[in-house]
């Protein structure tokens, strides 16, 4: 098969993974010099996913050939007019209705929002803007679609108006969660509502309680009454003051849509440019976990997850679990919230502590205007 070969073939192989590693290579080449062509490439990719699942791609696909036989010998005509028989209109509609819903999302990228000075201190929200994942998720969306309206529920925030995300995680059991603020406020002004998402893939909208900006903190509540992230009270506990230099840590985190661990230790007491709100941390982080509790290894929570440095240093840096609480203490009344007192992590190997708080640590997601 070469990249002359029929387009129509070319987006099957392509859907189905059996495009040999120099032919692939080709057509990414030619998607990303020839815009018609990519438009048309994907409108058929989409057309193709869209059929499969309603049991009809032998009798689209022979259609669509015929119609491509059509254009070569009529190579001059530039509007394409597809005929679709009766049969197939329902599933036509439903292809396009997904298409629109889909086709607007941008590509997923590691876009820093705030630089200071020459050493690049980056935060680590994530924008989204990525194709392909869109891709990938699309006939998960369409079975939701779907679900939603057999269902007359109220559908879930669509994926393509999700301007940030990164990562939160609990303060107590009722609601109340933490992340960072340039998660929810980047200072562009085009965030409009945040929602969580949990490990079972539920939304749930959230609103601001507290925050303060210099030290990149924001409290929030869930909205839903009644809510509990839970079966139980919070497994950690918070550090009242910072920690020892050397102390080994670990995070949980979303860069991407699934739960990612990372470990490492603190290399310094101080943060950014001697920030004593903060820490240095030697853990590998990427755009998503701004936010991720930082967790010693008797499930003491000691910070979360704020930004990270130019590659030359290869830093990453978290506000301390000292700033947490005194944003608490001076903003939040005595009795609303009641941090947990007992540490249920402690005795705990690795894999139970992390499994006991993937209940509590969720992706937070900013919807745009």
């Amino acid at each position: 098969m070469s990249i002359n070969s029929n387009i129509y073939e070319l987006a099957e192989g392509y859907l189905a993974g059996s495009l040999p590693n120099d032919e692939w290579l080709k057509l990414k080449d030619r998607l990303a010099a020839d815009a018609e062509y990519a438009t048309e490439f994907y409108e058929i990719t989409d057309l193709i996913r869209s059929v499969e699942d309603n049991g009809k791609q032998k009798r689209f696909r022979s259609m669509l050939r015929e119609v491509h036989d059509q254009q070569t010998r009529n190579p001059a005509k530039k509007i394409k007019l597809i005929e679709l028989p009766a049969h197939i209109w329902r599933t036509a509609a439903v292809a396009a209705s997904v298409a629109i819903l889909t086709s607007t999302i941008a590509v997923w990228s590691l876009r820093p929002s705030i630089k200071q000075n020459n050493s690049q201190y980056n935060t680590i929200s994530r924008e989204m803007k990525h194709l392909k994942e869109v891709q990938a998720r699309q006939q998960a969306q369409q079975a939701q679609l779907i679900e939603n309206i057999n269902k007359n529920t109220k559908p879930t925030p669509r994926s393509s108006d999700v301007k940030y995300t990164g990562t939160g995680f609990a303060l107590t059991n009722d609601g109340y969660f933490v992340t960072a603020y340039h998660v929810i406020n980047d200072g562009s002004g085009d965030g409009d509502s945040v929602y969580i998402q949990n490990s079972e893939g539920d939304y749930f909208k959230a609103s601001v309680y507290s925050f303060n900006a210099k030290a990149d903190i924001a409290i929030l509540k869930v909205e839903k009454k009644g809510f509990r992230f839970g079966k139980g009270e919070v497994p950690y506990t918070f550090a009242s003051g910072k920690t020892s230099l050397g102390r080994k840590i670990f995070t949980l985190g979303y860069p991407k849509d699934d739960l990612v661990y990372s470990e490492g230790y603190i290399s310094s007491r101080n943060g950014y440019e001697g920030n004593a709100q903060q820490y240095t941390l030697e853990l590998p982080a990427g755009h998503g976990q701004s936010g991720s509790p930082v967790v010693d290894e008797h499930g003491n929570v000691l910070g979360l997850l704020t930004g990270i440095s130019g590659a030359e240093e290869a830093n990453t840096y978290a506000v301390s679990s000292k700033a947490l609480l005194d944003l608490l203490h001076t903003t939040l009344p005595d009795n609303m919230l009641h941090l947990a007192k007992t540490n249920k992590l402690g005795k705990l190997s690795r894999d139970k502590q992390i499994e006991k708080m993937e209940a509590y640590t969720f992706s937070v997601k900013v919807y745009k205007r």
